[in-house]
């Protein structure tokens, strides 16, 4: 299988798609440690990958509509499928999810597939928050956590808009 890879420039940053040739399987901010990678073809479901993500940053898409290709356990497919059914503006803790799931007291193992979240934005880690409502934990960054969530609050969508 054919592996791709596009950047795109984000109001949080520079965002790396990847797809296997059956869909999408990464979507990340690269870390300072990340390989230099050399540009390649964009694809047809890359193009449309970084068109719903420039629709999701405008504030002009809620959900994505791609086809997906993540592999995880049962318990993380679980979490995955989860975190997307957070709605668009909205969040959960750890422990939701974790009831969510069927697992209570699975918060930890909940965060732990949080983190091993292979597709960020598209399913929606960055909603999942402490039971104090504190921002805890994000691959990307608590950064880049809080300008999605900035991002998809009332008024966030206008900060940026146009931006990209």
């Amino acid at each position: 299988m054919e592996h791709h890879i596009w950047e795109m420039d984000t109001p949080a940053g520079r965002l790396r798609i990847e797809e296997d040739g059956s869909g999408i399987c990464g979507c990340y901010f690269p870390g300072n440690g990340e390989k230099p990678w050399k540009k390649g073809e964009k694809t047809f479901l890359l193009a449309q990958a970084e068109t719903q993500l420039r629709e999701y940053f405008n504030g002009k898409r809620q959900e994505f509509d791609l086809p997906l290709s993540v592999s995880g356990t049962e318990f993380q497919k679980k979490v995955w499928k989860a975190l997307r059914e957070i709605p668009y503006g909205e969040t959960r803790t750890y422990e939701e999810i974790a009831k969510a799931v069927g697992n209570p007291r699975a918060c930890r193992a909940v965060g732990m597939a949080n983190h091993g979240n292979p597709v960020a934005v598209i399913i929606p880690c960055h909603r999942v928050i402490g039971k104090n409502g504190s921002l805890t934990g994000y691959a990307g960054g608590l950064d880049i956590k809080k300008i999605l969530l900035e991002l998809e609050q009332k008024g966030g969508k206008e900060r940026w808009r146009n931006r990209l």
